[in-house]
């Protein structure tokens, strides 16, 4: 064997916020923003016609860049999310076994209606925590607003 594979852990998607961003202040002093973010992936039906099924994503912004989410995104906003998996357990204290997966964001871009970027206001402090995150022209969105599932 030449060399040890690598391991990727790399999510891009696009899709629609299903609520409002929540921000929250940690003990430490951090901020943390969840958002819950819909996908649609294309399918065929039973009937053999093309539908839609609606992907849901929790989405961890961590700093800076979570407190903008949480100032300027709202229901229904399209963005687009570069970031990881992370996976997580926990015990209930009725001793219940849980699991969760979520999407870690490193990078946040926020898209207008259309799909398209969106600049963060100039004169927002941490403005600079905001690149673009690559994102293929319609990567991710299925049409028509009717298409999406809120």
């Amino acid at each position: 064997m030449a060399g040890k594979a690598t391991n990727i852990n790399r999510v891009v998607l696009t899709g629609n916020l299903t609520q409002d961003p929540d921000l929250r202040s940690l003990p430490s002093g951090s901020s943390v923003c969840k958002l819950r973010v819909a996908c649609n992936t294309a399918r065929k039906e039973a009937s053999g016609e093309w539908g839609t099924k609606p992907n849901y994503f929790d989405v961890s912004v961590w700093g800076g860049q979570g407190e903008a989410c949480a100032k300027f995104l709202r229901k229904g906003r399209p963005v687009a999310i570069d970031g990881r998996l992370d996976w997580r357990e926990w015990e209930t204290p009725e001793k219940e076994k849980r699991q969760a997966t979520e999407i870690v964001a490193e990078q946040v871009q926020f898209l207008n209606e259309r799909g398209e970027t969106e600049a963060i206001p100039e004169d927002y402090e941490d403005a600079a925590e905001f690149q673009p995150v690559p994102v293929a022209a319609g990567a991710g969105l299925t049409g028509a607003d009717d298409d999406i599932p809120f």
